[in-house]
């Protein structure tokens, strides 16, 4: 059983990206499940520390990307919006090339807020980053001057 209820093709998630971080950085959607959505993130020059090695800044951009996207895909999206609260990141393997893949899944989908982990793995499926990213769920309204 589905838990969005604003559902969005690949095609439209990733077109929505142009000229914003999550296209700077390369960050692509790529799967949508009944209760977990994808993507992937190149490790190269876009996202790399001065020592080479994948950002841990990077690696948290990519999981509010995927994160918010889900929360806002299980909202009545014409009434609410989910905006970004708080986010922490546990690095537990470095990556210097190829690319990452994010999994986030919802712990918690509340009318005021919701949890999320993002799993972060390589190319060889090892666990990189795993963070939990918590979303406020706003009025459309209450974000106008």
């Amino acid at each position: 059983m589905s838990i969005w209820r604003s559902p969005q093709t690949l095609d439209a998630l990733n077109s929505a990206t142009e000229k914003t971080l999550v296209r700077h950085l390369g960050i692509v959607f790529t799967e949508i499940g009944d209760d977990f959505i994808c993507g992937t993130m190149p490790v190269d020059e876009r996202t790399w520390q001065p020592t080479g090695l994948l950002h841990g800044g990077a690696s948290v951009a990519l999981a509010e990307t995927l994160g918010s996207m889900g929360g806002n895909m299980c909202i009545d999206r014409s009434e609410q919006l989910c905006v970004g609260q708080e986010i922490n990141a546990n690095h537990v393997r470095p990556a210097r090339h190829g690319h990452v893949t994010g999994t986030a899944r919802p712990v918690h989908l509340g009318g005021r807020t919701q949890v999320w982990t993002i799993d972060i793995v390589n190319d060889a499926k090892d666990l990189v980053c795993v963070s939990r990213l918590t979303l406020a769920l706003v009025r459309w309204g209450a974000l106008r001057p």
